[in-house]
């Protein structure tokens, strides 16, 4: 939002990220009033820290990752946002593997699956993980 345009790649992140959170299509309006400052944010008068990482988190990231992968063009955006999503989320190195393992053994049985492994050494290429 810091450039006022959503991308086609960037809106399908954040569908996957809306999908796999919840939010539905009817609260999108709501969201992006609270991104542009329009509206107060519900949650920062809430108590409860909710930084790092939460229930979800790992398997959000896991979807929007493969939902990246499985896009024929996965531009700097898609990286970009998908390498400060796993920031924000301080995922582990170890969940990191868990996800590549999984990615691979749906490789086996998914009909995509070869070009997912091949776009995922590529992001590994561009996003080492660094955790």
């Amino acid at each position: 939002m810091d450039d006022q345009i959503i991308t086609d790649d960037e809106a399908a992140i954040l569908h996957v990220l809306a999908k796999s959170l919840g939010v539905s299509p009817s609260d999108t309006a709501e969201c992006l009033s609270v991104v542009r400052g329009d509206e107060k944010n519900p949650f920062d008068d809430v108590e409860k820290d909710y930084s790092g990482q939460q229930i979800g988190d790992v398997s959000t990231y896991q979807a929007a990752l493969i939902a990246a992968l499985d896009d024929e063009v996965i531009s700097e955006d898609e990286w970009s946002m998908l390498n400060s999503f796993r920031t924000i989320i301080q995922l582990q190195s170890d969940q990191h593997a868990m996800i590549e393992e999984a990615i691979h053994a749906m490789a086996e049985v998914d009909s995509q699956g070869q070009r997912r492994l091949e776009r995922l050494h590529r992001f590994n290429i561009v996003c080492p993980f660094n955790g």
